[in-house]
C-alpha cells in the first residue's frame, strides 16, 4: 500500500504490517493508510491480521504532531479514536500479530480487534498516557473500559501500569503468547479458522455484542472534540 503500510493478500487472509521507523509511529499518513488497507480488506471480504515490525507493534501516536500544539494532538487523537471504532465494527474479524512493545496507541489497536497474540520476552505492553503528562482522553477511557479486565482498568488508564507480555493476557491487552518464531503462523491459523463463520452472522452479532460500547465510544469522541486534551510533555 505504501512505505508505512505493507498489504499482503492470501488466499484466506490478508496481513497488513505497519513499517513506520524505528517506533512504528502512528501517524496522519499511517492512519490513512490503515483505513485504505481495511478499505481492500472489506471488498476481499477476508479476516486481517495487523501486525508491526520485529521487536516494536508499535509505540504510539506520532510524538511530532502530539506535542506540537494541543490542536493538533486532538487531530491525531481523533483520527485514532475513529479508527478505533472502525475496527471495533469492522465486519470480518481482526487479529493483532503483537511482534513486540505495544504502548499507548499501539496498545489500543490491541484492544480494537477481535483476537490479540503476542511473542514472549521483555516486551512492554500499556498505556502510559498519564506517565507522560497526557490527561486521558474519553474515547481512550472508553476503549479500555471495554477490554480490559476491570481490576486492571484503573490500573492501566489512572496509574499507567505497563505490563510483560504474560501479564497483558490478565490485563485483558492480549489473549495468547507464543513463541516469537510462532506468531505469524499462529495468527494465520487463528485466520483461517475465522474464515470459516459465517459472514453475515459474524457481522451482525459483533455489532450487536459491541452496540454498547460503540455507542458510548461515538459520544467520548464527540466530547472529547469539544473538550479539547492535554498534549503530552515535550
Amino acid at each position: 500500500m505504501s512505505e508505512l503500510i505493507q498489504y499482503k493478500s492470501e488466499e484466506n487472509h490478508v496481513i497488513i504490517t505497519i513499517t513506520n521507523g524505528k517506533a512504528n509511529a502512528i501517524s496522519h499518513e499511517v492512519i490513512d493508510a490503515l483505513n485504505t488497507s481495511f478499505d481492500k480488506a472489506e471488498k476481499e471480504e477476508k479476516p486481517v491480521i495487523l501486525t508491526g515490525q520485529p521487536g516494536i507493534f508499535s509505540a504510539g501516536y506520532d510524538l511530532k504532531s502530539m506535542t506540537q500544539s494541543p490542536e493538533s494532538a486532538l487531530e491525531l487523537v481523533t483520527k485514532g479514536s475513529n479508527l478505533s471504532h472502525r475496527m471495533l465494527s469492522f465486519p470480518y474479524p481482526i487479529i493483532a500479530a503483537c511482534s513486540g512493545h505495544a504502548v499507548a496507541k499501539g496498545a489500543f489497536l490491541l484492544l480494537s480487534v477481535d483476537y490479540r497474540l503476542g511473542i514472549e520476552g521483555d516486551f512492554k505492553i500499556g498505556l502510559n498516557e498519564v506517565l507522560i503528562g497526557m490527561t486521558m482522553h474519553n474515547a481512550g477511557i472508553e476503549i479500555a473500559k471495554a477490554r480490559l479486565t476491570p481490576v486492571y482498568f484503573e490500573r492501566s488508564v489512572n496509574c499507567s501500569e505497563i505490563y510483560n507480555p504474560k501479564e497483558a493476557i490478565t490485563a485483558g491487552f492480549l489473549d495468547k503468547v507464543v513463541p516469537q518464531e510462532h506468531l505469524l503462523p499462529t495468527a494465520i491459523k487463528a485466520a483461517e479458522m475465522f474464515s470459516k463463520l459465517n459472514k453475515k452472522a459474524h457481522k451482525e452479532t459483533k455489532l450487536k455484542v459491541r452496540k454498547p460500547y460503540l455507542d458510548s465510544l461515538i459520544k467520548a469522541i464527540k466530547q472529547d472534540s469539544e473538550e479539547g486534551l492535554t498534549p503530552p510533555s515535550k
